[in-house]
């Protein structure tokens, strides 16, 4: 697995490597655009996670993601005291890598 330095650089080769959809994290699934992908509906093929030295709030997970129909794209989720709420499978799907 390839190492980053930046989200940015982690998210742009992602892209290059053909993972362009954009999705966004909601309690029980994950979306693009108006479609809603539930966490049996996907796997997590790379995750790469991101430590703030001074800053907690720069703490971040990129996840490369495919859907079972096979839509690639990446999902930045950051953690910490500003995370969102999520349910049971979300959390187990996402802390699984």
């Amino acid at each position: 697995m390839k190492v980053y330095d930046t989200v940015t650089a982690a998210m742009e080769d992602l892209r290059k490597r053909g993972y362009t959809a954009d999705f966004n994290l909601l309690f029980d699934c994950i979306h693009a655009g108006e479609t809603k992908i539930h966490p049996q509906d996907f796997d997590i093929t790379e995750t790469y996670r991101f430590e703030g030295d001074t800053d907690p709030g720069d703490e971040a997970v990129v996840y490369a993601i495919e859907t079972k129909t096979g839509v690639k794209g990446v999902l930045m989720y950051g953690y910490g005291v500003y995370s969102e709420d999520m349910s049971a499978d979300m959390i187990r799907k996402l802390g699984s890598k």
